[in-house]
């Protein structure tokens, strides 16, 4: 029997919440970050959307935010030329890292040394945390904003999304550009999965998705809207993407089949990423809230609990229906 989807809602953020993301799973559970365009990046449990703490300090739209593995340090990308670096535990600010113009992605190595930055004024800047008074290194050749730089590849190199329409593969210590992706129109969203070293992008209504290394197209799919963002669950068996019809779409990643979608938001999707555990994915939306999908319907995990009706004994072997599970969140 098909259950009904019941995600989690989490409000407080006052725009449209623009990007999100998870941090690797602590002795604390995991954690998600939303950057919003209140200024205002909240920091919440992972997997019951439980609000624990705001950063406050932005002057304009935070575009970007992010998490380090451990959830010890946050960082953020912001419309008033900063980037700022966070202590994910109090909370406070460590670091305001000043640029030319609107920051719109921010990214840490995977030991939290190094910071990569990007956005408007069409630079890749790699700021080193342990001496922040340091110049940064700065990658220059993309004739456009970025709107992504993802490190990988063990941090050895660097993927940057932007609006020249290409995506580009850089060597850290080179600073050169390896390979250069062009597409047709401005790609609107990307995700680095290390496992398996795969790149999900999404541009108009498709989701690709490519070997981050060689960037060779792996597969691809067309959705049945603009989408603006996808995300690929941590033991690839599905995908998930959300865009302009509102809806969040999940694909099977062998077959590439659409296998439901769900409406919930109320505006258009821009954001949507897959939790460490793969047990639910969270989404963000233009009408200024986060909702918490579960992977599997009807499991108990977090605050939903699913409440199965009791087995029917022979005596009631008459009765011609069963009453639908419920799923209290």
């Amino acid at each position: 029997m098909a259950m009904r989807q019941t995600p989690l809602t989490c409000s407080g953020h006052t725009r449209p919440v623009v990007d999100l993301a998870f941090s690797g799973i602590t002795p604390y559970g995991y954690f998600l970050i939303s950057a919003c365009k209140d200024g205002k990046p909240m920091l919440r449990q992972g997997d019951t959307g439980d609000w624990i703490g705001t950063f406050l300090g932005h002057k304009g739209a935070v575009w970007g935010a992010t998490l380090n593995t451990d959830a010890t340090k946050a960082a953020t990308a912001a419309a008033d030329f900063t980037a700022k670096v966070w202590d994910a535990v109090s909370g406070d600010e460590v670091l305001t890292l000043a640029h030319k113009h609107i920051v719109k992605t921010v990214n840490f190595t995977q030991d939290s040394n190094c910071l990569l930055t990007a956005g408007n004024d069409k630079l890749l800047r790699i700021f080193d945390l342990s001496n922040p008074e340091a110049a940064p290194q700065e990658i220059a050749g993309h004739t456009s904003a970025i709107k992504k730089a993802l490190w990988c590849n063990d941090d050895k190199q660097i993927l940057s999304a932007a609006d020249d329409k290409t995506i580009r593969l850089w060597d850290r210590s080179s600073m050169e550009v390896v390979k250069t992706l062009t597409f047709d129109t401005s790609v609107s969203s990307m995700e680095y999965v290390a496992d398996g070293e795969i790149l999900v992008i999404t541009y108009g209504k498709t989701i690709a998705f490519y070997n981050a290394l060689s960037l060779d197209l792996i597969k691809s799919v067309e959705a049945p809207a603009t989408i603006n963002s996808a995300s690929l669950h941590p033991e690839k068996d599905f995908f998930v993407a959300g865009g302009e019809d509102f809806k969040l779409y999940k694909f099977d990643y062998s077959s590439m089949e659409e296998l439901e979608s769900y409406k919930g938001h109320f505006g258009p999707v821009h954001c949507v990423r897959f939790s460490p555990d793969g047990e639910l994915y969270a989404s963000g939306s233009e009408d200024g809230t986060l909702r918490l999908w579960q992977t599997a319907v009807g499991k108990t995990y977090g605050l939903w609990k699913c409440v199965l009706p009791e087995d029917l004994g022979a005596e009631n072997s008459e009765q011609l229906y069963t009453p639908a599970p419920e799923i209290k969140a």
